[in-house]
């Protein structure tokens, strides 16, 4: 008997609008790896680090494309999780899922560390055990609240980022306008390590870091009202946007900055803000604190949403699908991820967190393109967006490319979680199969 919700069933509240959305992804993809990633691709790179942040975008483009159709063909919570299933059974299912909801939950512990490390004590010194525990209570609690409140905070949060991204490229014009920065550094591909090509890749997968999150916004499609004409629009209007804002990062943050100080420096924008004299240092921390916490909520919405989705799906326990009476949300899934996000930040450090979510990503971003090749057989009834195939199969070959540049020890790190979730993979393939359903 085919697995699919009854026409009583409960069912998310369709309000989220194409500004809201676009604003969603831009303020997810705008995150806090923005705030310290154009040093480390400068170290790989060298000075024009804006090279490889314009492919970075190009390569998301082409994933994206992928998710813009099945989003709008498939609008379900559930995701990347739901199209595998649909295209390769509950295995892969499964294990997409498994991998979303691993780098959804190991971001949250990561950016509840980072909120509780060197942006806030510029304020106040906190131990790190209660920030982190209150952080992401108090974002349980908004979660839970609703997406029109959530989506809410995330308008107020990403016009504050947004502003803070704007504020150094406008600060980073206005020192050169002095004559104080050095343009030619610009042109300069490569270091001593890594010729050009190789300065282009390596430094492609750090980038393509900064891009992260769009895919996050294809478990709200079900509660988008009109996800067939909003979710491309949103999603790429978006992507394309942060691409600008990216660009101009890497120019003003290079030119002002010299690459070496640059690429030593643990925070580079500030090195703008600093070198500009104009607005305190502080105004940029309180900035840094809501990409933060804005990265956590969007984050922990993705993952709540996940896990609902994959609850429906039969892929997780149903308890996971419960909804919050009157609001309609789905609070079993908030707890239980938010509870795991607090284990691994309480017990893990961000370098250990973070080293294994680019890989757990391009293993999803694999199988969406794979899927998109697979359902163009499955015809639906509603109007959908359609991408050229060769998009998906760029987005395959991108995703390959991106894997050959990750380094052994996150290898080393990934596999065996990759082991495990093809284990529980196997398992909850075999209850399907004993259940007979299969996913429509």
């Amino acid at each position: 008997m085919p697995a699919q919700r009854s026409a009583s069933a409960p069912s998310l509240v369709r309000s989220v609008t194409t500004f809201s959305l676009f604003l969603f992804i831009l303020g997810d993809v705008l995150g806090a790896g923005v705030y310290v990633l154009a040093g480390e691709i400068a170290a790989i790179s060298g000075g024009a680090l804006w090279v490889p942040l314009v492919v970075a975008l190009v390569l998301a483009l082409l994933t994206a494309s992928s998710y813009a159709e099945l989003a709008t063909k498939y609008p379900r919570a559930g995701g990347s999780s739901h199209y595998a299933t649909r295209a390769f059974g509950p295995f892969v299912g499964f294990l997409v899922g498994f991998c979303m909801l691993a780098a959804g939950i190991v971001s949250v512990g990561t950016l509840a560390l980072g909120f509780a490390g060197d942006y806030l004590r510029t304020f106040v010194t906190l131990p790190t055990m209660l920030v982190v525990v209150v952080f992401l209570a108090l974002l349980a609690v908004l979660n839970a609240r609703g997406i029109s409140e959530s989506m809410w905070v995330n308008r107020v949060a990403t016009l504050i980022e947004v502003s803070g991204l704007l504020l150094v490229i406008v600060l980073g014009a206005i020192v050169l306008l002095r004559g104080n920065g050095e343009f030619s550094r610009l042109t300069t591909l490569g270091t001593p390590e890594n010729g050009p090509v190789a300065a282009v890749l390596a430094g492609s997968v750090l980038a393509f870091y900064s891009y992260v999150g769009f895919e996050t916004s294809v478990n709200i499609a079900e509660e988008t009202k009109d996800p067939a004409r909003s979710y491309p629009r949103a999603l790429f209007g978006a992507l394309i946007t942060a691409g600008v804002v990216y660009a101009l990062i890497g120019v003003v943050a290079s030119a002002v900055v010299p690459t070496d100080e640059l690429a030593g420096s643990s925070a580079p924008l500030a090195r703008v803000i600093s070198a500009a004299g104009i607005v305190p240092p502080v105004v940029f921390s309180a900035i840094a604190l809501v990409a933060v916490a804005n990265g956590a909520l969007l984050t922990g919405i993705m993952s709540s949403r996940l896990t609902y989705g994959m609850a429906a799906d039969g892929l997780l326990p149903g308890f996971l699908g419960r909804l919050l009476p009157g609001r309609r949300t789905p609070w079993v899934a908030i707890v239980v991820t938010t509870a795991l996000s607090v284990l691994l930040a309480l017990t893990g450090t961000v370098e250990v967190l973070a080293g294994t979510m680019v890989l757990l990503l391009l293993v999803v971003f694999l199988a969406v393109n794979a899927s998109v090749l697979v359902l163009r057989r499955d015809r639906v009834e509603h109007a959908h967006f359609r991408v050229p195939i060769v998009l998906p199969v760029g987005g395959l070959i991108s995703c390959l490319l991106l894997l050959t540049q990750v380094e052994g020890q996150v290898w080393r790190r990934g596999l065996p979680l990759l082991a495990v979730a093809a284990v529980l993979a196997a398992l909850a393939a075999w209850r399907r199969r004993r259940a007979g359903t299969s996913v429509r």
